[in-house]
């Protein structure tokens, strides 16, 4: 049985129909002071697969209770499908006195499930902190099937070189191109430069691949290098499109010609579903 968190709906609704699994009903509310409480119906006995991104705080409080409610309910399996991890990237202490955030959450998910999936996170060793199992897939490939078929020699790009095999999954995917990666030269304390490492793009499709969009501000300084090179259509293409506060606006004003993103975070952009993906590893 597929068990949706409030902002996985569609997901999950994909995830059922792909595995052939019931869709648990839920309902989602709030006390009058302000606690989340989410009610799961009828559960059934032998394996919960709980589907919830947790972009927010509140996200994991919700999943806390889903997998206790699944719990409660006699399911004698719980498995936990994070499309989204949040904290992810919160991986290690930056500053002294900081905790490892990704470690606290991955621990509280743990208590309650026998296993957990997350998709592309920002670094796969966050899987490490989760007991008894975690695994991490690359869901990546699916980006390349809402790209027009006649980009023109296109140009796949990465926001950096570390993450050049992003950006090869989806030019392998689409079928044909290039590959590439952007350099970043500090410039100053608050100015740094973006070029593209080799290529030249003048003329030509590009896409620009990273894992996740928040704010937009890099990938908006990145498309206007683009247009300052003559660069023809840009589009840009994320596994999780988070795309916080006026990220969307950065986007549209640097000349995006489209932004993709999958259904890990149910925004207006997200065109394809990793429902298959997850199915596969289900």
């Amino acid at each position: 049985m597929i068990i949706p968190g409030s902002g996985s709906q569609a997901l999950a609704a994909e995830l059922a129909a792909a595995l052939g699994e019931e869709l648990a009903p839920v309902e989602y509310a709030r006390f009058p002071d302000g606690e989340l409480i989410a009610r799961v119906g009828d559960v059934s006995p032998d394996r919960a697969v709980i589907v919830a991104s947790t972009p927010t705080s509140d996200a994991h409080v919700e999943l806390l209770q889903l997998q206790d409610a699944a719990r409660e309910a006699g399911a004698d399996e719980v498995i936990t499908v994070l499309p989204y991890m949040g904290y992810a990237r919160q991986d290690r202490v930056f500053q002294a006195g900081e905790p490892v955030s990704s470690r606290a959450v991955a621990r509280a998910i743990s208590a309650n499930t026998d296993h957990v999936i997350t998709v592309n996170p920002h670094e796969r060793a966050v899987c490490d902190f989760f007991e008894p199992s975690a695994v991490a897939i690359d869901a990546a490939s699916v980006l390349a099937d809402p790209l027009p078929h006649d980009l023109v020699e296109p140009l796949f790009l990465a926001p950096d070189e570390s993450a050049t095999p992003l950006a090869e999954t989806v030019c392998d995917a689409y079928g044909t191109g290039e590959v590439d990666y952007f350099e970043k030269v500090r410039l100053s304390g608050d100015e740094v430069e973006i070029t593209p490492s080799d290529a030249d793009v003048g003329g030509r499709d590009v896409v620009v691949v990273d894992d996740i969009v928040a704010t937009g501000s890099t990938m908006s300084e990145s498309i206007a290098v683009l247009n300052e090179r003559d660069a023809s259509r840009v589009y840009v293409a994320c596994v999780h499109p988070l795309l916080a506060e006026n990220a969307v606006t950065k986007l549209a004003r640097a000349g995006v010609e489209q932004v993709i993103g999958t259904d890990t975070l149910e925004r207006p952009v997200s065109r394809v579903s990793v429902a298959k993906v997850l199915a596969e590893e289900l």
